[in-house]
């Protein structure tokens, strides 16, 4: 059996993953902040599915929590098949109104997290000839839009570099960017959702199934969804000084309320 290990495991995507490998038959290490949660989660799909669910508190906004899960990522005598490279959050207000502080642990958990575990992950991977990286991005990485939506293009940009330096060595690395998901996200940044059209919504578990299918084609960017596809292919055409306007105004109407 394969093991996966999941960051932000016990919420949203993360936990749709979870529910997802588990009943593949993968064994799995769930990585969060909070314990009891985690001990919930790992009890409820063993009890499920049969498989092992290792448990590991982490809070990747320190150096402790990242170090811990760059450790486990290293063992290679429990080898880790899949990274899933999750966890994330958002900050209510624009440009200014966040403080650097809470603008300097966003980059440690989108950007210096991600670097440091998928670089953990990759290189027993390597070794062994297979293995596979998803980082968890947003279609907010193509518009311009503050911190979060820089943040999550570092992601997509050192995915798809990386990948392309993987070839050929069996390691696959892919970059997830979904729109507006039905999970806690929104309501941990005191974000209001009521004026998100029902349409832009998107389900966890279908996305992660149409990511994990993407992965396995060997795709390094994913945008699981028709509708998000459709709008990204007219960002890709819109003149990047209108497309900052729009961006902007659309974030005063679907963003932090």
């Amino acid at each position: 059996m394969t093991t996966a290990l999941i960051t932000g495991s016990t919420a949203g995507i993360g936990a749709a993953f979870a529910r997802r490998l588990a009943a593949q038959g993968h064994n799995l290490v769930l990585v969060a902040r909070d314990t009891k949660r985690l001990g919930e989660q790992a009890t409820e799909l063993h009890d499920r599915h049969g498989i092992e669910a290792e448990v590991l508190a982490a809070d990747l906004s320190t150096e402790e929590g990242i170090t811990a899960v760059e450790e486990r990522l290293a063992d290679r005598k429990h080898p880790v098949d899949l990274l899933v490279n999750n966890a994330g959050f958002g900050n209510k207000g624009r440009y200014l109104e966040v403080s650097m502080a809470d603008e300097l642990t966003m980059l440690k958990v989108h950007i210096e997290a991600v670097l440091r575990l998928t670089s953990a992950a990759v290189e027993p991977m390597r070794s062994r000839g297979r293995g596979g990286v998803i980082n968890v991005a947003s279609v907010a990485a193509f518009l311009p839009r503050g911190t979060y939506g820089a943040s999550k293009a570092w992601v997509v940009q050192f995915t798809q570099g990386a990948a392309k330096d993987l070839t050929g060595s069996g390691v696959r690395l892919m970059a997830l960017c979904p729109g507006f998901v039905r999970t806690e996200f929104h309501e941990r940044a005191g974000m209001g959702t009521d004026n998100i059209p029902g349409w832009m919504w998107l389900d966890a578990d279908k996305l992660v199934a149409a990511a994990l299918a993407d992965l396995a084609r060997g795709k390094t960017v994913s945008i699981p969804d028709p509708r998000y596809k459709a709008l990204m292919s007219v960002v890709k055409l819109t003149p990047r000084g209108l497309l900052g306007g729009v961006s902007s105004r659309t974030g005063r109407k679907y963003g932090p309320q």
